[in-house]
This record gives structure tokens, C-alpha cells and sequence, in this order.
């Protein structure tokens, strides 16, 4: 919609081929239906927020920054307003609503929406002529932009068409792999999460280990959830984009439940809460500590019996129950399937795109925009700020002709 919206500003007569009932669908359904839009940042830190690719993008956000995608949304009449994180909400909370914005702005610029599946991309001679769609019929342009989306959420329409149609094009994609990807827990640490579900985690400290090399993938603060299979919420999300050529027991998150505490400051603090519960049972020591859901857990993997008296625990004990808590360890098997990704990584190979157009350098006329290019960045609004300046750059290069 904004390369459609774009070019048609520009004059050029555009077909936006939408295979959906309506337009917009998967925007609808992002930052739980309240979308998050972008994120108030500047140029730099959306590139440093892209792991993959994210130079390639360097011409396109900085042509259409995050501030310019705020101005246009507002400018079309949806007030934004900026949360913890620097992410870019509606003030309505209502993610329809801006699918309903980029909607006005295409149909204000002239665009005509059609309904249908593109089939085969229509090529001639090295440049693309059009495309044939599922029932037959042919539309002939000038300038074709695949803006198809990657392959997760496919209910949503995502089914890696873009995909098949670079490559009938010649384009190289590279591997498909979810990323800001709920993880899965092995064995008995899937057990501990299963019994933990539900359970979330607003300010703990992530930290992501190779279990090969030892060294940390990974570090974050913030907010994460204990689920049937394993781990989610915001900082696993982001961590999952980290975690390159994974395989079962490859990486272990640490959990510091404890961020504010210093080792010896959390000691005293054990301290404080076994002295006043000295006869009490250490099992029921902890509410204080630690989440209700949680204690079960973290008493079973303490190694210390239950029924102990607080006045019984030795300071042996005490450190060891207060290293596990700084470091609270979770083996992963793997992630959960691409189609519960939030972006697809992998796609069109950025070689074969030209940063300052978004056109093929394979196929004259032929342009990308979006999650279909091998580019995916971390939460927090950046892989929507990425496709709407893919997005503008793409409509903005296209050709006028004759």
C-alpha cells in the first residue's frame, strides 16, 4: 500500500493486486491489534536494530526515517503516541486503524484495488511486462513491485508468493528461517516452563549462551512469559534473532530474576527474609521472593528439601539457591514453527537489489519492498518502519515511461 500509494502520487497509473477479501490484513492483527507502528528513533538505530542486512537499508530509512512515517500517518489523520521503548502506537490502540490510513492514502492518490492471485510474473527481454493472475487474466505494466510478505502468519495471506515469484525472475532467496520467534525448552526445562505457564516476567535481565563457544549471543532487560512449550514475550523475541544455526541444546538462556540485586545485596536479602521466617518451612519462605507459579520450580531445582527449616540452611545453601536465581537456566530445543514467527528472515538476496531504487538488478522494472527481502529486524516497530521505507523508495524509483 505505501509503494502503491507512492508511485500513484507521482502520476503513474497503478493496480494494487490484493488476493485477501480486504486490504491490510496482517497489519490488523500486529502488536496484539494494536500495532506498532515505528519506533521514534533515528536512521542509525534502525540499522542497528536490523541484524540481517540492515546497511542495505541504509539509502531507504534514511530517505523515509522513522520520523517522516510518523508525519505521514498523522498527516493522514491518525494521531500516534510514543510508549516505553520508543514504540509508535495509535492513540486509538486499534491496529485496523492503520490499515484504514494507508487505505485513504492510496485511494486519495488514485490507486485501483483489484482483486486476484498473481500467478507468473510476466518477462521479456530482461525488463517485466506485467503479470498473469490465477483465473487467466493478464495486467501489463511497465513496473511490477513484490510486496508479498514473508511466510508467517499464512492465514493472513503470507505464503511466500513473493518468493516463488523472484525466482521465476532468477533472484536468489536465501534460506527461510523464523525469527522474533517464541523458543522451545528441552526436557525438564520444558517441564518447568509447562509448570510455570502464564507466568510473566516484567523486569528480568536475558542473557543468550552458545553452549559450543561459551560466549553470550545476547543480553537484554525487559519483560518475558513461561508457556506450555517453552519461552515468549518481548526480549525472547528479540533474542531469537540471535540464535543463528540453531540446534537442540545449542543455546541456554540465563535468567537474572534478580537485575536490581547485586550478588551480595540478593545474599542479604536471603538473609533477611530466612531470619524472619527462622521456623518456618523454606518452601513457604519464599513468597516474598518470588511469583507464586515460580517457587515449585525454583525450590525443586535448589536442590533443597522443602520441608527445611529456614534456621537450618547453611550458608552453602543460601549461595547456591542465590547463583541459581541470577542465573536462572533454560536449554533450548529449538524455535516454534515459522508460521508463528512475527518476520520471516531470509528472502530475496540483498545482491541482487539495488539499496538506492529497491528495482532487481536481474530484471529491469521489477521491484521489492518489505519483509520479501532478505531483511528482519528486532521488536519494537523496526520491521514495519523497514517495509514502509522499502515501501516509498520502491514507488518512488518506478519508472514513469512512456
Amino acid at each position: 500500500m505505501m509503494a502503491a500509494g507512492t508511485a500513484a502520487q507521482r502520476g503513474l497509473s497503478v493496480c494494487l493486486l490484493e488476493k485477501n477479501s480486504f486490504l491490510g490484513k496482517k497489519i490488523r492483527i500486529t502488536g496484539k491489534g494494536r500495532c506498532n507502528v515505528t519506533n521514534n528513533c533515528d536512521v542509525r538505530t534502525v540499522i542497528e536494530s536490523t541484524p540481517t542486512n540492515g546497511r542495505f537499508l541504509y539509502g531507504a530509512v534514511s530517505q523515509f526515517p522513522p520520523f517522516d512515517a510518523i508525519r505521514f500517518f498523522e498527516g493522514l489523520g491518525l494521531p500516534l503516541k510514543t510508549e516505553r521503548g520508543n514504540r509508535v502506537f495509535p492513540v486509538s490502540d486499534h491496529a485496523s486503524d492503520v490499515a484504514e490510513a494507508l487505505i485513504r492514502f492510496d485511494r486519495g492518490a488514485g490507486v485501483q484495488f483489484v482483486r486476484g492471485e498473481a500467478a507468473h510474473l510476466l518477462l521479456k527481454s530482461g525488463a517485466v511486462c506485467g503479470a498473469t493472475l490465477r483465473d487467466g487474466t493478464k495486467i501489463l505494466a511497465e513496473n511490477v513491485a513484490v510486496c508479498c510478505g514473508g511466510v508467517s502468519y499464512p492465514a493472513t495471506g503470507s505464503t511466500g508468493d513473493g518468493y516463488r515469484l523472484a525466482q521465476e525472475a532468477g533472484h536468489t532467496i536465501t534460506p527461510l528461517l523464523p525469527s522474533l520467534v517464541p523458543l522451545v525448552a528441552s526436557g525438564e526445562d520444558g517441564k518447568d516452563c509447562r509448570d510455570m505457564m502464564g507466568l510473566s516476567l516484567k523486569n528480568v535481565a536475558v542473557q543468550v549462551v552458545d553452549t559450543g563457544s561459551g560466549k553470550a549471543v545476547y543480553e537484554n532487560f525487559g519483560e518475558m512469559l513461561f508457556t506450555h512449550f517453552g519461552l515468549s514475550g518481548p526480549i525472547i523475541l528479540s533474542a531469537s534473532a540471535h540464535m543463528h544455526r540453531m540446534s537442540p541444546g545449542r543455546y541456554r538462556v540465563l535468567i537474572d530474576l534478580k537485575p536490581a540485586l547485586t550478588p551480595e545485596k540478593l545474599d542479604a536479602r536471603l538473609q533477611r527474609d530466612f531470619g524472619a521466617n527462622i521456623n518456618r518451612d523454606f518452601f513457604n519462605s519464599l513468597s516474598a521472593l518470588l511469583p507464586r507459579k515460580m517457587i515449585p520450580v525454583a525450590v525443586r531445582r535448589s536442590g533443597i528439601p522443602p520441608a527445611t527449616k529456614c534456621n537450618a540452611i547453611t550458608r552453602e545453601m543460601r549461595h547456591s539457591f542465590g547463583k541459581m536465581l541470577k542465573s536462572f537456566p533454560i536449554t533450548v530445543q529449538g524455535f516454534r514453527p515459522i508460521e508463528e514467527a512475527i518476520v520471516t528472515s531470509g528472502g530475496v538476496s540483498t545482491k541482487e537489489i539495488d539499496p538506492r531504487t529497491m528495482q532487481s538488478k536481474l530484471v529491469q522494472g521489477l521491484y521489492f519492498a518489505g519483509e520479501v527481502i532478505d531483511v528482519d529486524a528486532y521488536t519494537g516497530g523496526f520491521n514495519l518502519q523497514i517495509a514502509f521505507s522499502t515501501g516509498r523508495l520502491a514507488g518512488s524509483s518506478m519508472k514513469t515511461g512512456g
